[in-house]
Parts: C-alpha cells; sequence; structure tokens
C-alpha cells in the first residue's frame, strides 16, 4: 500500500514551490528594470538626434514620417506633448497650425462640398495657402492625417472617413456618418465617377431600393450630395467632394 506523504514532505514541496515564485518574480522585476533603462537610453538618443535635425524634421515630409515612426515605437507622443522638451522642438506646433489650416480651409469651402472634402484637394489648398509663407516646408497626406486627429477636440465635428484605396475625406460638419452613408461615399469614390443612382448601390452593395434611397435622401438633405434629374435612365447623386479626386484619376 503506498503511503501518503508525511507533513515534512508536504512543507518541503511548499518551501520550494515558495522559492521558485520569488526567483521568477525577481528575474521579471530584472527584465522589466533592463528594458526601462534601455528606453530611457533610447529615448535620449531619440531626443539628441530630433535637436541635431529640428529643421530637416520640421522641413522634410519623409524625414518627418520616420522620425514620428521612431517615436510612436517607444511610445513617445510629441504631438501631444505642449511643454517640456518637445514643445521646445515646435514639432506639436507644427501640427497644430496644420489642424488650423485644415479648419479654414473646410469652412471656405462648405458652401460648395456640404462639410466634405477630399484629402487630394484639402492638401493641394492647404499648399497654395502656405506658399507664401512657408514655401520651403513640405506637407503629405500623411502629415495632414495626424494634424486632423488634433481636431477630435470638437467632437463629431471633424473626422476623417475612408473612402477605399488609401482615399480619405475629411468632414467638417456636425454629426456622424452612418455605416450606410460611408457605404455611398466609398462607392461613388471607387467608380471613378463621383456620383451614384439607386441601381448602382442596390447592384454593388446588394441592398433593396428603399435603403438606398433613404441614404441618399439624407445625404441631400445634408448637402452632401446634389440630385441630378437629367440623367439618361434615373436620377443620379453626384459629390462635389470627390470631384477632384475623380478626374486626377482619370488622368
Amino acid at each position: 500500500m503506498r503511503r501518503k506523504a508525511g507533513v515534512g514532505a508536504i512543507h518541503k514541496q511548499k518551501l520550494e514551490q515558495e522559492k521558485y515564485r520569488d526567483k521568477g518574480t525577481e528575474i521579471q522585476e530584472n527584465q522589466f528594470e533592463q528594458m526601462s533603462k534601455q528606453m530611457e537610453t533610447f529615448r535620449i538618443n531619440l531626443e539628441d538626434f530630433a535637436t541635431k535635425h529640428k529643421t530637416e524634421i520640421k522641413k522634410n515630409a519623409r524625414f518627418r514620417r520616420q522620425f514620428t515612426e521612431m517615436c510612436a515605437s517607444i511610445g513617445v507622443d510629441p504631438l501631444a506633448s505642449g511643454k517640456g522638451f518637445w514643445s521646445v522642438l515646435g514639432i506639436g506646433d507644427f501640427y497644430y497650425e496644420l489642424a488650423v489650416q485644415i479648419v479654414e480651409v473646410c469652412m471656405a469651402t462648405n458652401y460648395k462640398n456640404g462639410g466634405l472634402i477630399s484629402l487630394d484637394e484639402l492638401r493641394t489648398r492647404l499648399i497654395q495657402a502656405r506658399g507664401r509663407r512657408k514655401e520651403h516646408q513640405e506637407i503629405t497626406n500623411e502629415d495632414l492625417l495626424a494634424a486632423a486627429k488634433k481636431l477630435k477636440i470638437f467632437g463629431n465635428g471633424f473626422s476623417i472617413v475612408p473612402v477605399g484605396r488609401g482615399k480619405y475625406l475629411v468632414q467638417s460638419v456636425p454629426g456622424e456618418l452612418s455605416m450606410d452613408h460611408t457605404a455611398v461615399l466609398q462607392q461613388a469614390s471607387l467608380s471613378g465617377n463621383a456620383y451614384v443612382s439607386i441601381s448602382m448601390l442596390c447592384k454593388e452593395l446588394k441592398w433593396e431600393a428603399s435603403r438606398a434611397q433613404k441614404s441618399l435622401d439624407h445625404m441631400v438633405k445634408e448637402g452632401l450630395a446634389w440630385l441630378d434629374e437629367q440623367g439618361e435612365n434615373e436620377k443620379l447623386y453626384w459629390y462635389p467632394s470627390l470631384f477632384t479626386a475623380c478626374i486626377v484619376s482619370k488622368e
């Protein structure tokens, strides 16, 4: 008959388990300390790098993107730092200034596009507006997307709407677009013509006609789409925010 483990053996086993657990905790703490030191060293080197290349970071769009990617890799957000070292670099100021200019362009074009403007058109207009003041400073669509994040403080008054194939629209009117509205915009963009029709939505999105009509009526009401009743076979719904993007894609 097999004998049960005695009290002494159980106590010994418990001590060994505690010893292994304490050793494991010690190893984890040492690893965390070493990692923290490495990250701090990386951060210091990154700050030195940023100081030496401040001008190039602000003026060279590609260099700036690589720099912000390096920052993101260690959890540093230069855009969110309003004081301390990063404020001295003025990198956050670059994006804040860009965000203000985005608002200016959106407000200036709101009357004709209903509060939706393509990122490409926005960039073109900003380059024209900044040319007189920032003639040697490049801005890219990535810069605009980064700056647009700052506009979240206005709630849903400003947002980014992806419309497929790396294309985006900037919405500058209160009210969130539903998934149906976004799908309609994506279809208008992908068609390459900046317009949709009920039959097109029914065919491509597998919608019922009533669903398509409801979405289109709402977008016309909000000024996001223009109704064309002179189509050959049916009504067409044009999106002025996509005019520039479609023209460029055809060229």
